[in-house]
């Protein structure tokens, strides 16, 4: 990569990742589609969620990027996209202005949704800055303790799809319990990469992802098992009378399936961030054919 000059708009929008913006937006997009589906679809607080949802993702990576480096993971022998703080493309105090200024325009954003819902949204969107710090920081920072998946299950299912369609209907159904599962296990995908790749990197950082504390087999087949869970879990849609809400999310496994194989042969090193990619992709293509699916039989 050419030299990043520091603390530039181009370190920023490396520092920012947009690739993982997919796993901000997909949330919201089930979301809305199971609103659509109920005919309670309203666009302007759809669009607010987007970016509250967006802009909490940055934000989450900056304070990632800032905090693992004052920490000392992101090592030399680092496997993963380089962070923007361990290269030095930009400062730990541009870093903290950064976190400071993104997390507070997600809240005046996400504050505008009170328009449409009730006072309980302040305490969600308090909840997701706190657990955006706690992931990595303070005494027990849960993303060193294994909870990762845990939180991605929540943050990235059930509070993002959930509270998409509540903004819109001002209820909550059993469809958007299952939807928010099923969104909350392909986002855990993506970590559970990670965890592969980084295991022996997190191992001696003392990091105890689910892959370090059972091992590298553990890794492969809770990837593979995730992915299948939630292509499944979509039979419920058929009890309901959505038909293409059920048939077309297996599409996904093939896609899903024949990454986890080249996980598998690929099984450490560099390499697999490729796999990541294309998780990423089955992630998207996953939130893409449940929301059409859930719109068509709408």
């Amino acid at each position: 990569m050419e030299e990043v000059k520091r603390n530039s708009l181009q370190a920023w929008i490396l520092a920012a990742r947009p690739k993982t913006l997919a796993g901000a937006i997909t949330p919201v997009m089930i979301g809305c589609a199971l609103a659509f589906a109920d005919g309670k679809f309203n666009w302007i607080p759809a669009l607010i969620c987007c970016l509250f949802a967006g802009l909490m993702q940055v934000a989450a990576n900056f304070i990632n990027d800032l905090f693992d480096f004052l920490k000392g993971t992101d090592r030399e022998d680092r496997l993963g996209p380089e962070r923007a703080c361990a290269q030095g493309w930009i400062s730990a105090a541009a870093m903290k202005q950064g976190i400071f200024i993104t997390v507070g325009l997600a809240c005046l954003i996400g504050c505008t949704l009170l328009f449409y819902a009730g006072w309980e949204l302040i305490l969600i969107g308090a909840l997701c800055v706190l657990f955006a710090f706690l992931y990595t920081t303070g005494p027990y920072p849960l993303s060193y303790k294994g909870w990762g998946d845990v939180l991605v299950i929540v943050f990235f299912g059930f509070v993002p799809v959930g509270g998409t369609y509540y903004v819109q209907a001002l209820n909550w159904t059993p469809n958007v319990t299952v939807a928010s599962l099923v969104c909350g296990l392909i986002v855990d995908t993506l970590l559970v990469v990670n965890n592969y790749r980084d295991r022996d990197a997190d191992r001696k950082s003392g990091k105890k992802t689910v892959v370090v504390r059972f091992g590298e087999s553990f890794g492969r087949y809770f990837y593979l098992l995730l992915g299948i869970t939630a292509a499944w879990l979509c039979f419920w849609f058929l009890f309901n009378g959505h038909l293409y809400a059920t048939l077309l999310p297996q599409l996904y496994l093939f896609f899903h399936i024949r990454t986890w194989k080249k996980m598998v042969q690929i099984h450490s090193g560099k390499k697999l961030n490729s796999i990541l990619g294309e998780t990423s992709r089955n992630m998207l293509l996953m939130g893409i054919l449940l929301s059409i699916g859930l719109v068509i039989n709408g």
